[in-house]
């Protein structure tokens, strides 16, 4: 049986299912921004925004594989923002104080579901494609970042390529490195999604508390961790 008679024959998904995806998977991305920013920066570790830029496009590409809806890619980082800001009301930050990290998901969410409605049935079909949109993706979201980052919130790291050649060497120092984990993130992402799809609907549907109880389980400690995590300083 081919892929696309396997999804023919597949229940589709509703918009709840899609809306409790969408709640899961933001809220695990916004728990690993606020837990491995300072532990990657603590470990001395190099590509830091590459490795967070990975764990998104990973999410989104488990909502693509899942869903297989490029519009939805776009509210998956509106939870993780949320998550990121709960520095707001917990430590009494400025809003600002998270903008750069909260733009630049923001920019990967859009080109990424831009990329991806264009790009829907080589999506499916080829890895190749996969590895390219989520590299392109990520790639092309540090040009708009670069400008918008250094106009809103520009911090020292990212004022340090305001000079004479500066967007081509912030494009080449991180923008290679978000396109460089996302070819190889995002198709994993794309082909777990598409791989738990049927068994997580065939739960669903067999054990209904169950599997909403377990979406909300997931969720609440995703917020609850990280609200912690932000209380101590992360």
């Amino acid at each position: 049986m081919t892929t696309a008679e396997k999804n023919s024959n597949a229940r589709a998904l509703t918009l709840r299912d899609i809306a409790i995806a969408v709640l899961v998977l933001g809220s695990l991305w916004g728990l690993a921004e606020v837990l491995l920013n300072d532990a990657v920066r603590a470990s001395g570790l190099p590509f830091r925004a590459g490795v967070l830029t990975g764990f998104g496009m990973l999410a989104m590409g488990v909502l693509l594989g899942y869903a297989r809806r490029p519009l939805a890619i776009l509210a998956v980082p509106v939870v993780a923002v949320i998550i990121k800001q709960l520095v707001v009301p917990i430590m009494g930050a400025s809003v600002l104080c998270k903008a750069n990290s909260c733009i630049a998901v923001l920019f990967e969410a859009s080109l990424l579901a831009g990329t991806a409605g264009l790009l829907a049935s080589r999506i499916e079909r080829s890895v190749a494609t996969r590895a390219a949109t989520g590299a392109g993706a990520a790639l092309l979201s540090a040009v708009p970042f670069y400008f918008v980052g250094l106009a809103v919130a520009p911090c020292n790291y990212l004022l340090s390529f305001d000079r004479a050649g500066g967007f081509v060497a912030f494009l080449i120092q991180e923008g290679l490195v978000w396109a460089a984990f996302s070819a190889i993130l995002f198709p994993l992402g794309y082909a777990l999604g598409a791989r738990v799809r049927e068994p997580v609907l065939a739960f669903e549907s067999r054990r209904p508390a169950f599997y909403y109880g377990a979406a909300l389980g997931a969720v609440v400690a995703c917020w609850i961790t990280a609200a912690v995590a932000i209380s101590f300083g992360a």
